[in-house]
């Protein structure tokens, strides 16, 4: 495999220049990242990468892998929900020294468990995304936006924290290391905990305020006191092996996911997308899920993304739920076959793109908003039409029952089965019968 090869198997891979400062360290070492997976021969499909805020959370975008960008200081505790419920993917978190600090206590915790993940720290001693503030690993006495008169702490020795915790693999070095593309080769094979603390130059801010350059850097390396090269190896067992080597016997608890049967069949023929627009407290999410579960009994690949605000309890609470007769690479289309607009809240958050919709697309929804503006064809539904009245909370699954009836995307009576699953199947039932008599009406 070619390095042209590994960059284009991914359908969204950003192709456009690093983005990067000139003479920042990142670009070498996301250059070293893409020759190792090249020279390992990783398949792209099997791979995620992990990044969080920073400049080093830019990087996922320019690898055909998965990728899963989140909270700043958080990327190791996403990877290792990610490893754990799939211990056969290639886990890799890029990340910051600023995140490095923010997460401390979760990267204590995964070198402690040993949780098979490969940690490339791209470390430049100081926050340069937001203005040079020291950060958890500046040098001491080394000036920044937040330290003018020199930096009184101690840096944080990473490859020391990690490597007394259990780390499997540690390893330090600069970003002008010729070695670390097999640096990294070693790391991600080691089925590990692995680290590899990479210091490098920060040219907007820590380079200016320091006169820092590559000479300084292996110079404060010496004076630190901080060894260079692989530093730790722990041979123990990897934790999410181990988790399942522990759960088996027979009492155990099944680890990881549940297969789901498959009782119905789909026709099919190319990916169809159902959005539900409601509020908070409607269960749209939960519908979404019943669908999903439908879908999956009836043959299909379903995938479903939420949105709903930090107030959790107020506001509007989104979910797409795309289904197709193949594996789903991507979930984030923003044009449904099928919007269902169910409350206000909804409305406001998906107007603007329902105004774009074409004859193509289909909006289902109430009375209340039957005079919504857009190109596709709109359908109203009138639940207080019914004979007997349902919760309120309920109408995001009597609107999906009344889409499934309508479009035949996959069989009712697999939905009407999901449905009727776990502590809510009475009233869930309930709601897909009323929304397969308002159907017909």
């Amino acid at each position: 495999m070619s390095v042209t090869t590994i960059t284009t198997l991914g359908t969204y891979r950003n192709d456009s220049p690093y983005p990067f400062c000139p003479g920042c360290g990142h670009k070498s070492i996301l250059d070293h990242l893409n020759e190792a997976l090249v020279e390992l021969q990783v398949d792209p499909m099997k791979t995620v990468i992990v990044t969080d805020i920073g400049c080093a959370g830019l990087s996922d975008q320019y690898f055909a892998t998965s990728a899963f960008h989140g909270l700043h200081g958080r990327s190791i505790t996403y990877a290792t929900g990610i490893k754990l419920a799939q211990p056969d993917l290639t886990v890799i978190v890029v990340m910051g020294d600023g995140g490095t600090g923010i997460g401390g206590t979760h990267l204590l915790n995964a070198a402690r468990r040993n949780i098979g993940v490969t940690v490339l720290v791209f470390n430049n001693f100081n926050y340069g995304m937001t203005g040079g503030q020291h950060s958890a690993t500046t040098p001491e006495g080394a000036v920044t936006t937040t330290t003018p008169g020199g930096n009184p702490e101690r840096p944080l020795d990473i490859c020391g924290s990690v490597g007394v915790n259990g780390a499997g693999f540690v390893w330090r070095g600069t970003s002008f290391d010729g070695d670390l593309t097999q640096r990294i080769c070693e790391a991600i094979t080691s089925n590990s905990f692995a680290l590899l603390d990479i210091w490098e130059l920060c040219t907007a801010y820590f380079v200016k305020s320091n006169q820092f350059t590559r000479r300084a850097l292996e110079s404060t390396l010496e004076t630190l006191g901080f060894q260079t090269g692989v530093l730790y190896r722990d041979g123990r067992q990897e934790y999410s092996r181990a988790l399942r080597e522990t759960a088996r016997g027979p009492d155990s608890v099944p680890v990881g996911p549940t297969p789901i049967e498959q009782k119905w069949s789909a026709s099919l023929e190319r990916p169809f997308m159902i959005e539900l627009a409601g509020s908070a407290g409607g269960r749209v999410r939960s519908a979404a899920r019943i669908g999903a579960l439908a879908a999956i009994q009836s043959g299909l690949y379903a995938a479903q993304r939420d949105d709903y605000p930090v107030t959790v309890k107020t506001g509007h609470s989104l979910a797409k739920l795309l289904l197709a007769d193949r594996p789903i690479d991507y979930a984030g289309s923003d044009r449904p076959d099928v919007l269902v607009v169910l409350t206000a809240d909804g409305l406001a958050k998906v107007r603007s793109r329902a105004v774009g919709l074409s004859g193509d697309s289909i909006i289902l929804t109430v009375p209340e908003f039957a005079d919504i503006e857009s190109g596709a064809e709109v359908q109203v539904v009138d639940p207080s039409s019914l004979s007997d009245r349902f919760p309120k909370a309920d109408l995001g699954l009597l609107a999906l029952a009344v889409v499934v009836r309508r479009t035949g995307v996959f069989p009712i009576d697999a939905l009407r089965a999901a449905a009727a699953e776990g502590p809510f199947g009475e009233s869930n039932a309930a709601a897909v019968e009323a929304g397969i008599q308002l159907a017909s009406l």
